[in-house]
């Protein structure tokens, strides 16, 4: 952990003429981190899985904010074809895109398969967010002030990439898997940073990650044992509530002095609540090495190339 900032949904700047996709956005850190962004006047596409409950936290944010400029798109980023529709689609209505936040995920289920066969956390938490900024960086690049924002866990510092065993087919366990797709969406955003920088491109690319903050990820979508220790005991004592969870990935999308690679979560005690400030990855994210292997295994599991410029 370096500097710690007393920083605030109050801060945000003027959001008003930008445009940005949330991932995630019906529910808990999504649905704060897109409350905020259109409460400062910005263009906010909420982009879920499930519609219907999209239309809701839409209304929920419209009720509150009367005026606030919102679109519901249905995106499941577990299965591949449909981040290739959902960035079409975006594309056909949009000239530009100026922040998207890789914010959804999945915890700890029972094991299972994506649509095209990939174990369910790695697909849905890195693979098709790693699909879906390919897809739209073109967009991105002629956004004003464009940024990427990949939400990690402060749980990437107890993993490793399984590169030999993504799927999880010679034993799998729940949070392991989990703890490993939020290291690839660490060394995914620390990657896209060293490519966006050396290629010139006005991109930024951070990562932030929410401390302990109380959602339906560790209620709603996890096995049984996790959903007691998380949401029946540790949420009501140690969380905190989404609207200070959602303050680093929202520092991270707007502040003027945020800079690309840095990565930024609560300043308490382990990182686990408090101000956002700037906080020190695993070395595993800053690896080349590792970063170029994911890079590489991202590109063939979605068959997705970034086009970026040639370095100046």
């Amino acid at each position: 952990m370096t500097e710690q900032r007393r920083w605030n949904a109050e801060q945000i700047p003027d959001q008003t003429g930008r445009v940005s996709v949330v991932t995630g956005a019906n529910s808990g850190l999504g649905l704060a981190t897109a409350r905020a962004l259109a409460r400062r006047g910005g263009h906010v596409i909420l982009a879920v899985r499930d519609e219907g409950k999209g239309r809701r936290a839409a209304a929920q944010i419209t009720a509150e904010h009367p005026g606030a400029r919102l679109e519901v798109r249905r995106l499941d980023l577990a299965d591949l074809d449909a981040v290739r529709a959902f960035a079409d689609r975006l594309r056909a209505d949009h000239p530009r895109l100026d922040v998207l936040v890789n914010n959804a995920g999945v915890m700890a289920p029972p094991r299972s398969l994506s649509a095209q066969g990939h174990e369910l956390q790695f697909a849905c938490n890195h693979l098709g967010h790693f699909a879906l900024t390919g897809l739209l960086l073109d967009l991105l690049t002629a956004g004003r002030d464009p940024r990427v924002v990949t939400v990690s866990s402060v749980n990437h510092r107890r993993a490793t990439l399984r590169f030999d065993d993504l799927t999880g087919e010679r034993g799998y366990a729940p949070m392991a898997f989990y703890n490993q797709s939020k290291l690839a969406n660490a060394v995914f955003g620390w990657e896209l940073h060293r490519r966006l920088t050396a290629a010139g491109s006005p991109v930024r690319s951070l990562l932030a990650h929410p401390g302990y903050t109380a959602t339906n990820l560790q209620t709603s979508a996890t096995t049984g044992l996790w959903r007691v220790v998380f949401g029946r005991v540790g949420n009501p004592l140690f969380a905190q509530p989404p609207a200070r969870g959602a303050l680093p990935q929202l520092y991270a999308a707007t502040d003027p002095t945020a800079r690309s690679g840095e990565f930024i979560g609560p300043g308490g005690l382990a990182e686990l609540r408090g101000e956002p400030t700037r906080v020190r990855p695993s070395a595993a994210v800053t690896d080349p090495g590792i970063g170029r292997r994911l890079w590489e295994v991202s590109e063939r599991l979605t068959d997705v190339r970034f086009v970026l410029p040639a370095p100046v």
